[in-house]
């Protein structure tokens, strides 16, 4: 595993890994009358980070002892086998598009860390979105559900494409990356607006890329909870 961005493994101990446990430990609480199992990452705009939340997230929940999935649902711009130094050969879509039963434990790849697979994007197909708002993809998840106990989804930038907000129909929740300093107001605006569209349950959001010149810390914060209702939570580190 390469772990270029993956700080958690590469120093578990640093602030920066315990700001990923404190997400982690808040959704884990964040819903009382259902487990959160099924969790989407997306973005508001391309580069804020989506990748190594999702990333970083899946491992943490599988340090802590819950056998985790992480799937790599861009299909357009792939980057989880990277971070991961995994093939992207055979994967999401090529199970989906065989109209042949699958072994997926061919697709899904185990990581050095204990309790995470990883699924990569696979080919590139000529039709993302249909791919994955078909019936075949929502049962995929049902059917991975029964064996894991968190299934991670990073998706593209809900502001570029539709993939995210009908992904986020398969899911227990929804978290929004937003890049300090990068991300436009307007687009982050618009971003809730999607996911809100379609009825998704918002866990929270990310704030990652703070200055630290300029701030003195690292910075993340998680929100929860209907229309700003609820709890946050801010973590720092150096």
């Amino acid at each position: 595993m390469k772990g270029l961005d993956l700080i958690t493994y590469k120093k578990p101990n640093l602030p920066m890994s315990e700001a990923y446990r404190t997400l982690r430990t808040n959704i884990e609480f964040s819903s009382f009358d259902k487990k959160i199992k099924t969790i989407l990452i997306t973005s508001s705009g391309p580069g804020e980070g989506k990748t190594t939340t999702s990333s970083n997230l899946a491992i943490v929940m599988a340090q802590g002892g819950s056998k985790t999935l992480l799937i790599d649902c861009d299909q357009r711009k792939p980057s989880v086998h990277r971070v991961f130094g995994f093939s992207n050969a055979n994967g999401l879509s090529n199970i989906l598009v065989n109209e042949n039963e699958v072994d997926i434990n061919v697709s899904i790849q185990k990581t050095v860390v204990p309790n995470l697979h990883v699924l990569s994007s696979g080919t590139r197909p000529p039709n993302p979105a249909e791919l994955l708002g078909s019936e075949k993809m929502k049962n995929f998840i049902e059917e991975l559900k029964k064996t894991y106990d968190y299934i991670i989804l990073d998706t593209p930038p809900i502001t570029l494409v539709t993939d995210a907000q009908i992904l986020s129909q398969y899911t227990d929740g929804c978290l929004l990356v937003i890049s300090a300093g990068e991300a436009e107001r307007d687009a982050v605006i618009k971003a809730k607006g999607l996911l809100e569209k379609v009825n998704a349950k918002i866990l929270g959001v990310v704030i990652n890329k703070m200055d630290s010149k300029k701030k003195g810390y690292y910075n993340y914060q998680y929100e929860y909870g209907e229309k700003g209702k609820g709890h946050s939570s801010r973590k720092k580190a150096k």
